[in-house]
């Protein structure tokens, strides 16, 4: 189980993108947003499939 401050780096990850988004919609609406999203899950697939891995596998 995760401790405080894993879930805590977790949530504040969350909020980040959230405001992001915000963003985005402020500047230019729905196509904007809509690049953004793409943005964020390319960014989101690269941290998944980075090699080393981020933790150590035992």
């Amino acid at each position: 189980m995760p401790g405080e401050k894993e879930l805590n780096v977790t949530l504040l990850g969350k909020v980040d993108l959230i405001e992001r988004l915000e963003m985005a919609d402020k500047e230019g609406g729905y196509e904007k947003m809509k690049q953004q999203l793409i943005f964020e899950k390319k960014c989101i697939e690269r941290k998944l499939y980075q090699k080393p891995p981020i933790t150590e596998t035992q």
